[in-house]
C-alpha cells in the first residue's frame, strides 16, 4: 500500500512537473532544408503568425529524396508556452497524426530532393479551433520527433497602436529602439494585471521577444505601456543578403561560380561593421524568398547551392561566429558556424542553401551559449526594424490564453 501511494505521488508530481516546463521548438536534422509556412504565397517564417480561421501551408524538402514517410501532430500551449490542459478536441477540429501525401520529388536539379507540403485546414485537421501558442511537430515513421516549429493564431479584437522611441538613456540613444504602445479593448477586462499578457516581436524573432509587461496606465478599458528600458531592443544594422535566383551568373553580392557536383556561389567578402557608420540598405528584416527565374515551380525546380562565406574581421578568440538569420529560425549550429583562417585573416564557411533571395548576418556566440546580434553588425538607432505587439488575455473561468489583439509598428519612423 505504502509503495503504491509512492508510486502515485510521483506519476502526480512528474505530471505537474511536465506542465511546467516550456517547451523548445527542435531544430530540423541535416537532411530537412527550408521549412516555410506559407500563406496567400507570403513567407510567414521566424515565429509565423496565422489569423484564426484562414488556411495557411507548410512545406519543407528533404534532400535524401527517398520518399520517406511523415507524419504531423499539433499541439496548444499557454502564453509561457507551457502545456496547456485543455484536451485535443478543445482547440483541434478533427484528427492530427496524419501522413504527408502531397509530395513532389525535385525536377532538374542537380541536388535531389522530396518536397513535402501541407494545408491547414485540410480533411483530417478541419480547423484550429483557439487562438494563441502551437507547435507543429514532425514525426517518421518510428515515431520520432524530426522537428518542431512554433507559431502563433491570432484573431483581431483590440485595437494596439504602438510607436518606436529613441532610448531615453543617454548611453544608448543612438544604438537602441523603445516600443510604446497601447492596448484599447473591446470587452471588459477582468484583473488585467494578471490575466493581461504581452509578447513584442522584432522581426518575427521569438529569440529576443520581449513578454509579459504590465500597463502602467489604465483609462476605461484602455491600458498603456510607455516602458523605456523594459521596452528597449538593440538597434542592429541592416541585413547583408544574396540573390541566386539565376544560378548560373554572378550578380552584385556573388563573386563567382563553381559547378562541382552542384553550383558553388561565392559571396564577396563582408567586413565588420560594428565601428562603421550607419548605411541604409534596404532589406527584408531577416527573411528570405525561395526562387528560381528559370523555373516554372520552384518549390520542385530550385536548385540546391554551396553558399560561401567570408568574413574579414580579427579573430575572436574563444567565441565563435556564425550565420543568422530567418532561414533556419535564427538558430546558430554546425551548419551556421565560420572558421578563423589564419591566411585569409578572415571567418570562412559554406552552408546549403535552396535556390532564392536571402537575408543573413554575422553574430558571436560565447562558451555560454550566448548570441550577440550585433558585435559584428553594430547597433544603430535608424536601423529600419518591424515590431509586432501580440494581447494575451485569460478571461475568469477560462483555461486557455486567447489572444485578443494584434498590432505592428516600424522603426522607420522613429522619434524622440
Amino acid at each position: 500500500m505504502y509503495s503504491k501511494s509512492l508510486s502515485f505521488l510521483f506519476t502526480l508530481l512528474s505530471f505537474f512537473y511536465m506542465l511546467s516546463q516550456e517547451a523548445t521548438e527542435v531544430a530540423p536534422p541535416e537532411y530537412i532544408k527550408t521549412i516555410q509556412f506559407v500563406q496567400n504565397g507570403e513567407n510567414k517564417n521566424g515565429t509565423p503568425l496565422i489569423e484564426l480561421g484562414t488556411r495557411f501551408e507548410i512545406n519543407f524538402d528533404d534532400i535524401i529524396g527517398d520518399e520517406a514517410f511523415y507524419y504531423y501532430k499539433i499541439s496548444y500551449y499557454n502564453f509561457d508556452w507551457t502545456p496547456t490542459i485543455l484536451s485535443k478536441n478543445e482547440y483541434l477540429d478533427g484528427i492530427d497524426n496524419i501522413l504527408l501525401q502531397d509530395t513532389e520529388n525535385s525536377l532538374n536539379s542537380l541536388q535531389i530532393y522530396t518536397h513535402y507540403k501541407m494545408q491547414i485546414p485540410n480533411s483530417s485537421t478541419r480547423a484550429l479551433k483557439k487562438s494563441g501558442n502551437y507547435i507543429f511537430e514532425l514525426y517518421n515513421d518510428n515515431e520520432e520527433l524530426v522537428f518542431s516549429k512554433k507559431f502563433i493564431v491570432y484573431q483581431k479584437g483590440a485595437t494596439i497602436q504602438a510607436n518606436v522611441k529613441r532610448s531615453r538613456d543617454f548611453n544608448f540613444l543612438n544604438k537602441k529602439q523603445v516600443v510604446q504602445f497601447s492596448i484599447n479593448s473591446n470587452e471588459l477586462i477582468v484583473n488585467p494585471k494578471k490575466n493581461l499578457k504581452t509578447l513584442i516581436l522584432q522581426n518575427n524573432n521569438l529569440k529576443t521577444a520581449i513578454t509579459n509587461l504590465k500597463s502602467q496606465y489604465t483609462i476605461g478599458n484602455k491600458f498603456i505601456y510607455r516602458y523605456d528600458k523594459e521596452t528597449s531592443f538593440w538597434g542592429g544594422n541592416e541585413y547583408w543578403n544574396f540573390d541566386n535566383k539565376d544560378v548560373r551568373n554572378a550578380t552584385v553580392n556573388i563573386s563567382h561560380i563553381e559547378l562541382k557536383d552542384i553550383y558553388h556561389n561565392y559571396l564577396y567578402a563582408h567586413s565588420n561593421r560594428s565601428n562603421q557608420v550607419y548605411t541604409f540598405f534596404p532589406d527584408v528584416n531577416g527573411n528570405f524568398v525561395v526562387r528560381n527565374i528559370d523555373a516554372q515551380n520552384s518549390d520542385i525546380e530550385a536548385e540546391y547551392v554551396w553558399l560561401h562565406f567570408k568574413l574579414k574581421t580579427a579573430n575572436v578568440g574563444n567565441k565563435e561566429i556564425h550565420l543568422y538569420g530567418n532561414f533556419n529560425n535564427f538558430t546558430t549550429d554546425q551548419s551556421t558556424l565560420l572558421t578563423y583562417n589564419k591566411e585569409e585573416r578572415a571567418y570562412i564557411g559554406k552552408r546549403l542553401f535552396k535556390q532564392g533571395f536571402y537575408n543573413f548576418k554575422y553574430v558571436t556566440k560565447d562558451k555560454n551559449g550566448i548570441i550577440d546580434e550585433n558585435a559584428i553588425c553594430g547597433n544603430f538607432d535608424k536601423t529600419e526594424n518591424e515590431y509586432i505587439i501580440i494581447a494575451y488575455y485569460r478571461a475568469p473561468n477560462s483555461r486557455n490564453d486567447s489572444i485578443i489583439g494584434i498590432g505592428s509598428t516600424n522603426s522607420a519612423n522613429i522619434t524622440n
